[in-house]
């Protein structure tokens, strides 16, 4: 064997494949490759280690390391006095990650259990194909710190924010409230949210393959909590409103109501109250006409609070004076095929008792001796058919029609406001042409620290002076609201009794409304309210809206400490426009 070994070796010695010779550039090409090799490898750990470190400490980092969002405070929202109306506090949401959420039995019933919520839902979001669920969100940080106590794998926590209204009802719809994002969603919370919100930070937190957080390494981007807002609501004069409209909602068995309070002066809104209200800290169970903020949203015939305006636009063209008599005799006037009538005939009227005894007829002759354009001008030009541009979310234009499609009768019934439809705050608006003096200003939601912008003309002074004088007549004995008088004050109004449409064809449901300021010689505040369906046996303006105003007006003046301007016997004063005009 050794031997057949040897000759084998001897023969492959002796083979000429073996006197074959490598060509030299072959090793060398081979030599090079690799140590081309060896340099680009060496070049490539260089640039990974030295030159672009941030690949692979990103890389290394996405193992173990999160970004964490840190919730920004929302911006308070306070009346005008600095009184809190909403506030952000504090809280903690419970998230799991249900890959790494292996929780035994007794521990989910434990979860479930401080969490207050079903097992077998709990179970379900556990057991989610998801990365990332919330199991329960703004809990009290109390309850959120005996959940960390079980030290349960997968289960986290985050810091986040609730709203808290200290107000609750009465200034809901003013106020508004968020959703459980903190998103806006009524009234100023959604009005002002850009300013509210505020912007969320960043934190970076390292986290086992549990999900739990091991190691807090810092803040990368600190959160910036979000804009205060200063109201110009005042929360005593909010009260006040709302309390005596929910007492004549009640008194009056009615379905709805709303209640305006304007600084004359500034155009500030001071009060904004609607019945039926809800409560923002508790919205379960809400229908639709608990959120509607109804003096913004809603629209209606306002009847005769509209006749002070046709009645100033003739004085102001001269079509009539303050003592120009009109006809109203028998109590009827017949246009076309219809017939306009008066609550009570009257006969030989002035333009001053048309307003102070509320005429339909005479309105409606008056009305029509001004062109229909101009009378749809002047509807325009104090804020009817537009946009309060309040920022409210829902505000509403009204209904006025265009000129050209007027006829005679829906001129003369426009006159006293019947097929003419607007919101209670553009009432309350428009009448701040003749608490002032004939100029409209616009209105604000919030606190202004300077004189307001300069108002659009409407009517001359001496006009607004005039109708401001036979609204005082209007409350005075022998007028149609005498309810509205206040001790103390010279006041001026207007009350509104109008049919409701159902079905397209007017009903025996009401509106009742009435729009004052006082005091009537320095007019400091205008307050409208209106009354919806009231059931009570009564339902004219002068019974139902009228008290409305007189309460809150009287508690509003004292509050802000305006001086009376009249005797307390409520007799008109002798400096009084009325006396003055020898009525």
């Amino acid at each position: 064997m050794m031997r057949f070994k040897g000759k084998v070796a001897h023969k492959f010695a002796e083979s000429p494949l073996l006197e074959l010779r490598m060509p030299p550039w072959r090793s060398r090409l081979m030599a090079l490759l690799i140590l081309g090799s060896f340099v680009v490898l060496i070049g490539r750990a260089f640039y990974l280690q030295i030159v672009n470190t941030d690949f692979l400490q990103e890389k290394g980092e996405s193992r173990y390391r999160r970004d964490i969002e840190i919730s920004a405070s929302r911006g308070r929202i306070a009346d005008r006095h600095g009184d809190v109306l909403a506030i952000s506090t504090p809280m903690k949401s419970i998230w799991a990650v249900p890959s790494a959420a292996t929780l035994t039995p007794e521990q989910t019933r434990q979860l479930a259990s401080l969490l207050e919520t079903d097992v077998q839902q709990l179970t379900s979001k556990l057991t989610s194909e998801k990365n990332f669920v919330f199991l329960r969100r703004q809990i009290p940080p109390a309850v959120a710190d005996r959940v960390a106590a079980l030290k349960l794998p997968g289960i986290g926590q985050d810091k986040e924010y609730r709203r808290f209204y200290p107000t609750g009802e009465m200034t809901a719809h003013m106020v508004g409230f968020t959703g459980v994002d903190d998103k806006g969603l009524e009234g100023v919370e959604l009005a002002f949210h850009g300013q509210l919100l505020g912007q969320p930070g960043r934190r970076s937190v390292i986290k086992d393959r549990r999900g739990q957080l091991v190691e807090d390494v810092g803040s990368i981007k600190p959160p910036q909590d979000g804009d205060d807002i200063r109201l110009a609501l005042d929360s005593k004069i909010q009260y006040l409103a709302y309390s005596q409209l929910k007492q004549a909602i009640a008194d009056n068995k009615a379905k709805a109501g709303g209640v305006v309070v304007l600084d004359a002066r500034s155009g500030e809104i001071l009060a904004l109250a609607n019945w039926p209200t809800y409560n923002p800290n508790n919205r379960e169970s809400l229908s639709g006409s608990q959120l509607r903020n109804r003096a913004v949203t809603d629209t209606f015939e306002p009847g005769s609070t509209l006749k002070p305006f046709t009645i100033a636009k003739a004085l102001d063209t001269g079509k009539v004076r303050f003592d120009t008599i009109i006809n109203c005799a028998p109590g009827r006037l017949t246009i076309g095929r219809a017939t306009i009538s008066d609550a009570h005939p009257h006969g030989a009227l002035t333009v001053a008792q048309v307003i102070q005894k509320s005429s339909n007829v005479g309105a409606a002759k008056i009305a029509a001796m001004l062109p229909s354009q101009q009378m749809w001008t002047m509807f325009d030009d104090v804020g009817f058919g537009q946009l309060p541009h309040l920022g409210f979310p829902g505000e509403v234009s009204g209904h006025l029609r265009p000129w050209k499609t007027w006829k005679p009768i829906e001129q003369a019934t426009m006159s006293y406001g019947h097929g003419i439809s607007v919101s209670l705050i553009q009432l309350a608006r428009a009448y701040s042409v003749f608490a002032r003096d004939g100029d409209l200003i616009p209105l604000s939601l919030t606190r202004l620290d300077s004189p307001p912008p300069r108002g659009t003309q409407v009517f001359s002074p001496q006009t607004a002076r005039e109708v401001r004088a036979m609204l005082e007549m209007a409350v005075q004995p022998g007028g149609t609201a005498p309810k509205a008088q206040i001790p103390g004050y010279r006041v001026a109004g207007k009350t509104g009794t109008a049919h409701k449409l159902a079905g397209g064809r007017y009903a025996n449901k009401y509106v009742s409304s009435f729009v004052g300021f006082a005091p009537a010689s320095d007019p400091r505040l205008i307050v409208a309210v209106m009354i919806d369906e009231a059931a009570g046996g009564q339902y004219y303006g002068g019974l139902v809206a009228a008290p409305v105003f007189a309460a809150v007006m009287s508690s509003a003046l004292r509050t802000l400490g305006v001086a009376p301007d009249s005797p307390l016997e409520l007799e008109p004063s002798p400096q009084s426009p009325i006396v003055k005009a020898g009525l």
